[in-house]
């Protein structure tokens, strides 16, 4: 039986206690602000993004982690006689997963994953990878489940500011202001390794996000129920500790768990989003 390391890109949003539970190396992207480089959640943190762009009106430019960062990381594990597999942020967003199969193909015993996903929806596949490598199986058979269980992946979130997709060019200003005058907090929904709008919901922020955490959970007999993130930017803690609750009563999940967005997810995102993200049952 293979030894098998599993390793991620900082995106995957786990909290420091899962990533030494599950025994995950997260390798971290970079974070610009102006002419200082710094690394997502090394030194840099969210809210030291949102002064960024508070002062600056611009958003702090994230950079891939290059092939070389990845060969150090990689062959540190299979120079030991470990297969590594790596869980990528989706290549729709980063070139991250392209450099990762620069490296993997110079080093060799490397496999990674495009997970199509971003933030904790990435990180239900490193925790998975490392629950079934605990299981005994083999690295080609954990590769093939994780490229299924991708597919099955539930990943949105409610944001409640249209601020920083603006600033990022993903929204208008007019649509910025028409959905602030009308309290409108839109769903984004990651599909085919993409960001697009879901439902949106009007009122102030507990209220909508009690709406989308309804709308998402609500009745559905088609959840895998063994565990969910729930993953937000800085927020008011009772209302991440009141959506967690809502959570908890509308399904029984034998792990509800939360998790705080890093850098990259949140210079899209800003303050006060937060998601649910967990699997579907195969079909």
């Amino acid at each position: 039986m293979a030894k098998i390391k599993i390793t991620c890109d900082s995106t995957c949003d786990l909290t420091a206690e899962l990533y030494e539970k599950y025994d995950i190396e997260r390798m971290p992207l970079g974070i610009s602000l102006g002419d200082e480089l710094f690394f997502d959640n090394v030194n840099v943190f969210p809210n030291d993004l949102f002064e960024y762009a508070g002062k600056t009106g611009k958003l702090p430019k994230t950079s891939a982690i290059s092939p070389a960062d990845y060969i150090d990381v990689f062959k540190k594990y299979t120079d030991e006689g470990y297969d590594v597999i790596h869980i990528n942020i989706s290549s729709e967003f980063s070139s991250c997963f392209n450099n990762a199969n620069l490296a993997a193909e110079e080093v060799g015993h490397v496999y990674p994953i495009d997970s199509r996903n971003l933030s904790s929806g990435s990180g239900h596949l490193a925790v998975m990878a490392r629950v079934l490598a605990d299981q005994g199986l083999e690295t080609e058979e954990i590769v093939a489940r994780l490229e299924e269980a991708k597919e099955r992946l539930d990943v949105s979130f409610i944001i409640q500011t249209l601020e920083y997709l603006k600033m990022g060019g993903r929204c208008s200003s007019v649509a910025a202001l028409g959905a602030n005058l009308l309290k409108l907090r839109p769903e984004i929904k990651v599909r085919e390794g993409k960001m697009g709008v879901g439902r949106k919901f009007r009122g102030n922020m507990e209220k909508t996000v009690m709406e989308y955490i309804r709308a998402n959970l609500e009745g559905r007999d088609d959840l895998e129920l063994d565990r969910i993130f729930v993953t937000h930017s800085p927020m008011d803690p009772k209302v991440v500790a009141d959506a967690i609750q809502l959570v908890k009563e509308l399904q029984p999940f034998k792990e509800v768990i939360e998790t705080e967005a890093g850098c990259t997810i949140s210079s899209h995102c800003g303050p006060d989003c937060i998601g649910v993200l967990f699997f579907r049952k195969k079909a």
